[in-house]
Parts: C-alpha cells; structure tokens; sequence
C-alpha cells in the first residue's frame, strides 16, 4: 500500500451553517461557466474542490448543487485537514462526491485532476508570510487555466470577499480578480468589508497601500451616490460602482452583478500583462 502524505496546514476552527456560501456559490456559478463545463482531454475527470469545508460538509453540498447546474457529472471533493470531520462526511458521500483527509497538499488520486478550488475561512487563520506557500503548493496540483477562490466570510455570508486566482500556462497564479459580495441584509458599508478581507490584505488596509485607495474612493463613491439609497440598497450599490469605476478602477459595471450584490475588481495588481 502506498504510504499517505502526510496533510499540510492547520485545522481550522470549522465554523459553518447552511448557506453561508449561497452567494459564493451563485458568484462561482456565473463567474466562468464555460470553465465548469470544460470536459476536453485533461478537464474530462477535473474536479471542484472545497478545501478546508468545515465541521459539517453543507457547503460542500450546497456548492456541488449550484455547480452541477452547468455540468451535472461535474466530480466534487471535500478536503479537510482534521480527521473526525471526514469520517462525521461518510453519510454525505455519494456517486461523484467524495470527503479525504488533506491539506493544500490535495489528495488526489490517479487520473484525477483539479479544475476549481474554493478555499474559504482557510488561510484567514494563517501568518501572512505563510500565504505564498500555501498558494505555489495548490498552484502545482491544478491544471493550467483552472481557478482558486480563496476569501473569507463573516459567519452568516452577509458579506464576503475573494481572490480569483487564474493557474496560468507557466507555474503560478495570477490575481485575475478581487471580488466583494453582499447579500444587502446588512447593508453594504464598504468599511465592513475591511474586516473579512484576505489575509494578504487584511493588514494593508493603511496609507500608501493600494488597497487602502481602492476603500477611500469605493467610500467616496458611496457618499457621491448616497441620494440612490432612496430607491433602495441594490441601486445603490450599483451606482456607487459605477461612480469608482469612473474614479479609474477596472470594475466588471455589468448590472447582473452589480445588481446582485457582486463588486468585482478586475486585474487589481496588473498582473494580466505580465
């Protein structure tokens, strides 16, 4: 028998409740559709993978739902590092959806390969520094073109935020995409994101620093646009997006996402050109 890496990373806290990535799920759903359906040579047996899914394997289901809208043999995995909630995932498992012991070292089994992983309220937990690692090990497993969706929520999904990380043709990612989502229960202050941002950002938020830029204006923004609040938080919103936008910030400005809560930030780095 063959001897099991040993799984890289720490468990998490594994705090979960059902819906709590319903958004992230529909994000994932319209993002890159054709990614999803991708059945060509090495995508024939890619899987979705929801690294570190918690106490409970809910979101692992309700994501494997959403996804299979698009590609209804779409394979999942449910990865966590902690022993116990794999075995407590033994009743989840079913035809084309499986629970293993693992950590950013996936374990993947022959054959198999990896076109999309969500990793949410995994790194949060981690050093900074740690985060480059943790990356250039999930970039090596995954195939070219594939994505990483790497973010964290507050503990009901009101809001969250994400790096879209595209695997390139060369070794590595890239940050195609900062993305902010609000489900509009609780508003949608722009300083509440700054609470639930990455954890290679979290700590950046001061002058000098990109990200803290982008916060000035999105607030400005809001201000700017404060008299669309009238017809409601969805419509204003949007029309705080599309005043940043105007401020000189890539922003996808289509209204199905800006209607719906999502603020996508496109090529935040530039690191598409490079």
């Amino acid at each position: 028998m063959a001897r099991r890496e040993k799984p890289q990373g720490k468990a998490t806290r594994g705090k979960t409740a059902n819906n709590r990535l319903r958004r992230v799920d529909r994000f994932l759903h319209g993002y890159d559709p054709a990614l999803i359906k991708r059945v060509d040579d090495a995508y024939a047996q890619a899987l979705f993978v929801d690294l570190g899914y918690g106490r409970t394997p809910v979101t692992t289901l309700e994501s494997a739902r959403w996804l299979r809208r698009l590609h209804p043999g779409l394979g999942v995995l449910g990865v966590e590092i902690d022993a116990e909630r794999v075995a407590a995932a033994e009743s989840a498992r079913g035809p084309g959806t499986d629970f293993r012991l693992g950590g950013f070292n996936l374990p993947l089994r022959p054959g198999e390969t990896v076109r999309l992983v969500r990793a949410f309220n995994v790194l949060r937990q981690y050093d900074e520094a740690e985060v480059a690692g943790a990356l250039e090990l999930l970039a090596g497993q995954m195939l070219p073109g594939s994505l990483l969706l790497e973010g964290t929520s507050d503990p009901y999904g009101r809001y969250w935020s994400a790096n879209v990380y595209r695997r390139g043709q060369k070794a590595g990612f890239i940050t195609e995409a900062l993305v902010f989502g609000t489900s509009f229960r609780a508003g949608f202050d722009p300083v509440a994101f700054q609470a639930i941002l990455p954890k290679n950002l979290i700590h950046r938020v001061v002058p000098g620093e990109p990200i803290h830029a982008f916060f000035e204006a999105w607030k400005r923004s809001v201000a700017h646009t404060a008299a669309h609040s009238t017809w409601g938080q969805r419509q204003h919103f949007t029309a705080a997006g599309e005043a940043l936008a105007r401020e000189g910030y890539r922003l996808n400005t289509r209204r199905r996402w800006l209607g719906r809560g999502y603020l996508i930030w496109q090529d935040p780095w530039g690191e598409a050109g490079s």
